[in-house]
């Protein structure tokens, strides 16, 4: 009888690998004939407006080095001498064992202070420092609501959370206050809190959260608000000081989030807040508890390109002639780029993932211009966001031949000729 059951047991098991070797996901489908072009490209040559891909040279619009730091010489050379001087290795361990520096600190004080808020602490990826973040900020007696456009990072940070949650419609403060009403009558019940959570900028579309809107009902309504600020932080606001600046509700926002991978050209990023808020993230936010310090040649290098956005404003006023003139520009040519109303630029059109594919690869090899493809289930099906990310790096130019490439591409898909190319391909 006992082997009986074994053998039930062994039929009805399956090996954990035979989902995964038969169903991919919906972008892992395409990876024949998308990996190492479409996906996984390989951009060569120095950061900068213009890169080699395929043996081409191409106009890259899909660098998030806004301000143009990365091949900046004065950066080049601060990266240099703190990896001569340091290393990669230094410091060895965890911030609370033996990883600790007082250039962490510093680094620390000054994105505070540039950000206006008491105290900030460092963590090595943004990504990584917001899912634990989240984790770290709610029990399961509280409630979160967020932003249903959120971040992947956001959305996994939220998946950790044992309690309740809610989505709201993208931007939609009627939606937002509607969950704020759910929110509130649970917590009361749990004996807990409300944790709001938005980007500053949703980095696909390009539209700046609500963030006014928000503050705003803290007035009416008992909750936190986290906000990540990844694409606003450098771009936004005073001297770049982000898009709670940009909107006036900086002192509102209770927990600020930002990432030296964009603006800063570099690695790792911050939280800033009150100094109790901050204290209690560096005793439970268990992704810096458990990992390797920041190296210090990054640490010395953030502090390099935090100086040059409070002193050089020229980088910032660079960005936006270019991000105005792209916009305009294609506005005027009839391009639908949504609502955007920060520095990323969605171009949307319609069409399918093989139509998009055929398209890209049209625009990479016959006009050199290289840009983002956006497609489901990122976005939903028979839409398709071409994603040109301006720099302070690029030209008046590069605008000019991008807008005339959009325009050739755009009649060729009007005209059915990639739903053609694509169907003689698959």
């Amino acid at each position: 009888m006992f082997s009986y059951i074994l053998d039930i047991n062994n039929i009805l098991m399956k090996d954990l690998f035979e989902r995964i070797v038969k169903d991919k996901g919906p972008l892992g489908k395409w990876a024949k004939q998308a990996e190492g072009y479409y996906v996984f490209p390989k951009l060569e040559g120095e950061i900068s407006n213009r890169m080699k891909f395929n043996g081409k040279n191409v106009v890259t619009w899909s660098i998030n080095d806004y301000l143009g730091l990365a091949n900046h010489p004065e950066v080049r050379k601060a990266d240099a001498e703190a990896a001569a001087e340091y290393g990669m290795a230094y410091p060895m361990g965890a911030r609370m064992m033996s990883g600790h520096t007082v250039y962490h600190e510093q680094l620390e004080r000054e994105c505070a202070e540039f950000v206006g808020k008491e105290a900030a602490y460092l963590v090595n990826f943004g990504y990584q420092g917001m899912v634990s973040a989240i984790d770290a900020l709610v029990t399961k007696h509280d409630v979160i609501v967020y932003d249903i456009d959120s971040h992947a990072c956001i959305i996994d940070g939220v998946r950790l959370h044992h309690g309740k949650r809610f989505t709201y419609q993208h931007n939609d403060i009627e939606s937002l206050e509607k969950n704020l009403q759910r929110a509130t009558k649970l917590a009361e019940e749990t004996g807990g809190g409300i944790l709001v959570i938005s980007e500053g900028v949703f980095g696909m579309r390009g539209e700046q959260g609500k963030l006014k809107e928000i503050v705003g009902l803290k007035d009416k309504y008992n909750f936190r608000f986290l906000v990540d600020d990844a694409h606003g932080f450098g771009t936004l606001g005073e001297g770049g000081r982000g898009a709670g600046f940009e909107q006036g509700v900086q002192d509102g926002i209770d927990v600020y989030f930002a990432t030296f991978a964009k603006s800063m050209a570099g690695i790792g990023a911050f939280f800033a807040a009150d100094k109790d808020i901050i204290q209690y993230l560096q005793y439970n936010m268990r992704s810096q508890m458990f990992a390797k310090s920041l190296p210090m040649a990054m640490v010395k290098g953030a502090l390099k390109r935090l100086d040059m956005l409070r002193t050089m404003p020229e980088l910032k006023a660079k960005l936006w002639e270019n991000v105005n003139a792209l916009q305009n520009g294609l506005k005027e040519n009839g391009f639908n780029i949504g609502k955007t109303n920060t520095c990323v630029t969605p171009v949307f059109l319609e069409g399918d993932i093989p139509e998009a594919m055929a398209m890209v690869n049209d625009l990479r090899e016959n006009y050199a211009i290289f840009c983002s493809i956006v497609v489901y289930p990122v976005i939903p099906k028979g839409l398709i966001i071409l994603r040109l990310i301006p720099t302070a790096a690029h030209t008046l130019e590069d605008v000019k031949e991008t807008i005339e490439s959009f325009s050739a591409i755009r009649e060729k898909l009007e005209k059915g000729i990639y739903k053609r190319i694509a169907a003689s391909m698959m």
